[in-house]
C-alpha cells in the first residue's frame, strides 16, 4: 500500500489517488459523536460540486481550522467554504432561522461568500421557541433520568414532525397568511402542555410571529425544493458529498436508546435527501483514536481517572456547542464494528491520533463482558445498543505499548513511529476495514493519506 501526503499549504485545494475513486461520498461518525467529521468534510469537499447535510439540526457542531482561521458550524455544510461548491440544507434538517442567520453572519464576517452558494428546503421543519423551552424544562425536571440534550429544541421539533398537526416548515415562515394561522392554533396548545406539566408561563403568539416572519424575509433567497436540485445534480453527474450529523451510536432507531439523539445519523440519508441509497457511491466512517461521550447513557471504555483527564487535555474535549467536557476513553472497536455494519463504511478516516503521545501504553477494547438479567455473565463480541444491557458491559482489552514523540509534523504513514503504526493496523484488524486517512493534527496539511 502506498502512502501519499496532503499538500503543504494548508489553503491548498486537496487532490489525492483516494478522491476521484470515492464518487458519491457519505462521511459519517462511528463513535458518539464529535470525531472531526468537519476537518474530513473540509478536506474532501473542494473535489466536488455539492454538500449536502441531511440530519440533525443545531445541537450539531464542528470545528474547522484553515490556516490562521477557525470557523464553527452548527447548521450550515463545512462544504461552504469552497467557493464552488454548493451547500444544500436538506429537509431532513430541522433548521432554527435564528441560529442559521447567526452562522451566515458569522461566516461572512469572515470573508466565506454564502449568497450564491447556500440553498435551504422548504420542506425542513423549524424550530421555534416553545421547541427550545420544552427541551430546557423538561431535562431541567428529568434530575437523575437526564437525556443530556443540548436544549436547542431538536428533540420536540422532531416530535412535532411526527406529530404533523403541529409541524411548521420554513415555507411557512415565507407566507404571513399560513404562519399566522399555524401560531394561533399552535401557541394556546404548547401553552396548556407547558404548564400543566412544567408551570410555565404562557408564550404570546404575536412576538413570535413577528420575529419568524423576519427570518422568513432574510432566508427567502436561500429557500428552494432542494429535492428537484439534488435529482437534477445526480442526474446530471455531479459529485456530491453528505455531511451526517451526530454519529451512528446517537442514531434514534438503532444508537444506545433512550440515550440518543433525535434523528437516524447512519442509516437516514435517503429519507433525508430524498435521494435512493443508489446515489451514495463510497461511506466513509469517521472516529477517533480513542473514544468520546457527551451527555448521558453508558459508556464501557471511560476512564474516570487521571489517564481520562489527560486525554480530555490533550484533545481539548470540551463540545463546539455547549462548551461541556466530553466523557473520555480507550478506543471501542466492538462498538466500532457495529457503527460500520450498520452505516456500510467501506473505509475509516482516524483522528487525533497526536492526542495520544506520552501515553506509555494504550489499550483497544475488543469485546465485553456483559450480565444479563438472571446474574449470567458472557464474553460478547456483537455490541448491544440497548442501554441498559450495555450499563453491565465490563470492556476486554489489548494492551500496546504507547509512543513519546510528537507526531504532528508527520509526512508519511512511515514516517509515523512505529508503535504509532502498530495501534492503527492493531485498528485496521479489529475493524475489519482499511483506513484510509489519518489526522495528526487540527491543519489540513496535518492529515496522511494511506
Amino acid at each position: 500500500m502506498t502512502t501519499d501526503t496532503l499538500p503543504a499549504s494548508a489553503n491548498a485545494p486537496v487532490t489525492s489517488p483516494l478522491i476521484p475513486a470515492l464518487g458519491n461520498t457519505s462521511i459519517v461518525g462511528l463513535q458518539w459523536g464529535d470525531e472531526g467529521k468537519g476537518k474530513i468534510i473540509d478536506l474532501l469537499s473542494g473535489d466536488y460540486d455539492l454538500a449536502v447535510r441531511w440530519n440533525g439540526g443545531s445541537n450539531a457542531g464542528h470545528k474547522v481550522e484553515v490556516g490562521a482561521n477557525k470557523y464553527r458550524f452548527h447548521l450550515i455544510p463545512i462544504g461552504i467554504l469552497r467557493p464552488g461548491v454548493t451547500s444544500v440544507i436538506c429537509s431532513g434538517v430541522v433548521i432554527d432561522p435564528i441560529k442559521t442567520l447567526e452562522e451566515i453572519d458569522g461566516l461572512s464576517s469572515q470573508g466565506v461568500v454564502i449568497e450564491s452558494n447556500l440553498k435551504l428546503s422548504a420542506n425542513a421543519q423549524v424550530v421555534l421557541p416553545y421547541h427550545k423551552l420544552q427541551d430546557q424544562l423538561a431535562e431541567a425536571k428529568a434530575a437523575g433520568g437526564k437525556l443530556g440534550t443540548t436544549g436547542r429544541g431538536i428533540g420536540p421539533c422532531y416530535a412535532d414532525k411526527a406529530n404533523r398537526s403541529t409541524a411548521i416548515r420554513l415555507a411557512d415562515i415565507l407566507d404571513d397568511g399560513r404562519l399566522t394561522e399555524k401560531l394561533m392554533r399552535i401557541v394556546p396548545e404548547k401553552n396548556a402542555i407547558l404548564k400543566a406539566v412544567y408551570g410555565a408561563e404562557a408564550l404570546d403568539w404575536k412576538p413570535i410571529f413577528e420575529q419568524y416572519r423576519a427570518c422568513g424575509e432574510l432566508l427567502r433567497p436561500y429557500i428552494t425544493d432542494t429535492t428537484q436540485l439534488l435529482h437534477k445534480a445526480w442526474n446530471s453527474g455531479k459529485r456530491m458529498l453528505f455531511e451526517g450529523a451526530n454519529a451512528v451510536l446517537l442514531d434514534l432507531d438503532h444508537g444506545t436508546f433512550p440515550f440518543v439523539t433525535s434523528s437516524n445519523c447512519g442509516t437516514g440519508l435517503s429519507v433525508g435527501t430524498v435521494l435512493p441509497a443508489k446515489a451514495v457511491d463510497t461511506t466513509l466512517g469517521v472516529v477517533k483514536a480513542y473514544s468520546t461521550r457527551v451527555g448521558s447513557g453508558p459508556f464501557p471504555t471511560e476512564l474516570n481517572n487521571a489517564l481520562g483527564e489527560k486525554i480530555r487535555e490533550r484533545g481539548h474535549e470540551y463540545g463546539t456547542t455547549t462548551g461541556r467536557p466530553r466523557r473520555c476513553g480507550w478506543l471501542d472497536t466492538v462498538a466500532l464494528r457495529y457503527s460500520i455494519a450498520i452505516s456500510g463504511a467501506t473505509a475509516v478516516s482516524i483522528m487525533l491520533l497526536d492526542v495520544l503521545s506520552t501515553f506509555d501504553e494504550l489499550k483497544i477494547c475488543t469485546g465485553y463482558k456483559i450480565t444479563d438479567g438472571g446474574g449470567v455473565t458472557q464474553a460478547v463480541e456483537w455490541f448491544p445498543a440497548d442501554a441498559v444491557e450495555l450499563a453491565t458491559a465490563e470492556p476486554i482489552y489489548e494492551t500496546l505499548a504507547g509512543w513519546s514523540e510528537d507526531i504532528t509534523a508527520a509526512t508519511s504513514f512511515k514516517a509515523l513511529p512505529k508503535n504509532a503504526q502498530s495501534y492503527i493496523l492493531r485498528i485496521e484488524h479489529h475493524i475489519g476495514v482499511p483506513v484510509k486517512i489519518i489526522s495528526i493534527g487540527p491543519g489540513r496539511h496535518q492529515t496522511l493519506i494511506r
